[in-house]
């Protein structure tokens, strides 16, 4: 009986306390709450109420996390994956701050030119769509490297997502309407039939479930990272490439490793922030920060003309010289140290005037000597103080729209995250040169940027976003929002964003931008682009008094659990 579905669920003792209930066919969305001991944001309210049930019964907030990710594999399957990659950021009361890098790699027949025609041409639907598009995927072995930091036992995290895909959940509108939208898709590109497909539209209040997955989180629950990458998963993934005519390997899988890295960690007026390092996109944010610490903002004011202007200006700077020199930090070697040194941020602004706009053409990368697009992301806080920030993805709305055969695992199309051509741009309009260029066991440059604030070495602020290209722009403009603006949590998510990325030589606003701002900004020279939501940005802020505060952007179904 579905009233039993709790118990059944999670093979857990249920705490007596507990206050979040689990209900898959009956569920609202919570887009802002206080608690005051634990919290969990992230893009399904199911997979948020997992992840707090899980600290509620003794795991610690990379418990959580690792519980979250999974229920989104099941329950948000355009963005939370199996068969994609991510990064975790994480501050540990009296322990380490961490980084963990599992983002997808280049199979090892990958080449520099395997999108390019005869004619010199890019390609753009092979590394889209399909057997071709796929990177090694990584979450799976870097949600066992975070466990090295948790407490409860794998297969406890991973129960409520097994049953979540045994049983089925209720999905909604928006669930609804991008499987329609994507229904010829996945019937053109699968080689076998799916959970996604039926021969009714889907509609709000349908259930989903997708047995396929379910045997494959119990192979991983059982075995560990070796139920994945090895065994019976493997051989299916691998057997989905040949007949599709793909490149993943058996040695491919079995290959791949997760890494744990050196977070970015830098000062920015009084507080530490901590992000994710090389190939994710932490020295962009603190670039951009950087270029605008010492200008009064605050006086300026919130979406005020002049603070855009400098902003956008920042934003332009930062992703020209990210598309010249940013890149796997394995493969290239990558000037950190001078693109985020103060005096040359301040030589980058130097070319600033207030009031008129820049000229990308004109702006380009600053010149440095070498030195001897779905994604999603959740964000945690426990009761001890344990901060995990985690942005994953499959890059497009259900990657490559590609299902694994007999597995349920969608697959990523990370590979056009390569700079397939250097100059060309990809699905985000985003260009590069050789040192994001394809190679064997390369990982893809990405723009998440799961990040942490601390303020005299405890956590304020847990945040990131999803958004391709726009996802470093709307973390450096929500750490403005909260720490200079001095905005409430709320209104520091869900206020209108403004992206600049270089080239295309434009500023794209959401449709709820003050028009006095835009048109302030089209008198200076920009281009001003109207476009949907941009980013779904998940927060945590610790108010004074220790009280914390929870907000899931209103631009999806994203929703806040806590206790």
């Amino acid at each position: 009986m579905r009233s039993g579905f709790l118990v059944a669920l999670l093979s857990l003792p249920v705490l007596a306390n507990a206050q979040v209930k689990i209900d898959p066919y009956h569920y609202t969305i919570d887009k802002h709450l206080k608690a005051r001991k634990c919290a969990v944001v992230s893009a399904h309210p199911l997979a948020s109420r997992v992840g707090v049930l899980v600290m509620q019964q003794g795991g610690n907030a990379v418990d959580a996390a690792i519980a979250t990710q999974l229920a989104l594999a099941v329950v948000y399957p355009q963005a939370g994956n199996l068969g994609g990659g991510g990064f975790l950021v994480a501050q540990l009361q009296n322990g380490p701050s961490l980084a963990i890098d599992y983002r997808e790699m280049a199979p090892a027949a990958a080449h520099r030119n395997m999108y390019i025609d005869d004619n010199g041409n890019v390609q753009t639907k092979k590394s889209l769509d399909g057997h071709l598009a796929p990177g090694v995927p990584g979450t799976v072995a870097g949600l066992f490297a975070a466990h090295t930091h948790a407490r409860l036992p794998f297969a406890k995290l991973a129960a409520p997502a097994i049953m979540l895909a045994e049983k089925g959940f209720v999905i909604t509108e928006a669930e609804a309407s991008g499987l329609n939208k994507l229904r010829e898709d996945f019937l053109r590109l699968n080689t076998m039939p799916t959970a996604f497909v039926r021969n009714t539209p889907w509609k709000a209040g349908d259930t989903l479930v997708q047995k396929d997955l379910a045997r494959t989180l119990r192979l991983i629950a059982q075995k560990g990272a070796k139920g994945f990458y090895e065994g019976e998963t493997a051989a299916k993934i691998t057997a989905e490439m040949k007949r599709g005519h793909g490149i993943i390997t058996e040695a491919d899988l079995r290959g791949y490793r997760a890494v744990e890295r050196k977070p970015v960690r830098f000062g920015f007026r009084g507080y530490t922030v901590l992000t994710m390092p090389l190939p994710g996109s932490g020295i962009v944010l603190q670039q951009m920060l950087g270029m605008v610490e010492e200008q009064p903002l605050e006086q300026w004011g919130f979406h005020s003309a002049r603070s855009a202007q400098l902003m956008i200006e920042a934003e332009r700077r930062a992703y020209a010289d990210r598309a010249r020199y940013l890149g796997d930090a394995d493969f290239v070697k990558v000037p950190v140290a001078t693109l985020t040194d103060k005096r040359y941020l301040e030589t980058r602004m130097a070319s600033f005037t207030p009031g008129k706009a820049s000229n990308s053409e004109d702006v380009g990368a600053g010149e440095v000597p070498y030195e001897s697009p779905q994604t999603t992301h959740l964000s945690v806080l426990d009761a001890a103080g344990n901060a995990v920030s985690v942005t994953t993805t499959l890059n497009a709305s259900y990657g490559s729209r590609l299902v694994a055969g007999g597995t349920g695992v969608i697959l990523n199309n990370e590979m056009d995250d390569f700079s397939a051509k250097p100059g060309s741009p990809n699905m985000y309009g985003l260009v590069g040169t050789e040192a994001n260029a394809i190679a064997p066991h390369k990982r893809m440059l990405s723009s998440m940027t799961p990040t942490i604030v601390l303020k005299n070495g405890q956590p304020v602020l847990i945040t990131g976003t999803p958004g391709g290209s726009t996802i470093t722009t709307s973390v450096f403009q929500t750490l403005l929002n909260v720490l200079v603006f001095g905005l409430d949590a709320s209104t520091a998510v869900n206020a209108p964003k403004f992206h600049h990325q270089w080239l295309p030589d434009q500023v794209y606003v959401e449709k709820d931008f003050p028009d006095s701002t835009a048109q302030a900004l089209e008198k200076m020279g920009y281009k001003i682009m109207k476009r949907a939501a941009i980013g779904r940005t998940e927060l945590i802020r610790v108010l004074p008094g220790g009280r914390l505060e929870a907000v899931g952007d209103k631009r999806g179904d994203d929703s806040a659990a806590g206790n």
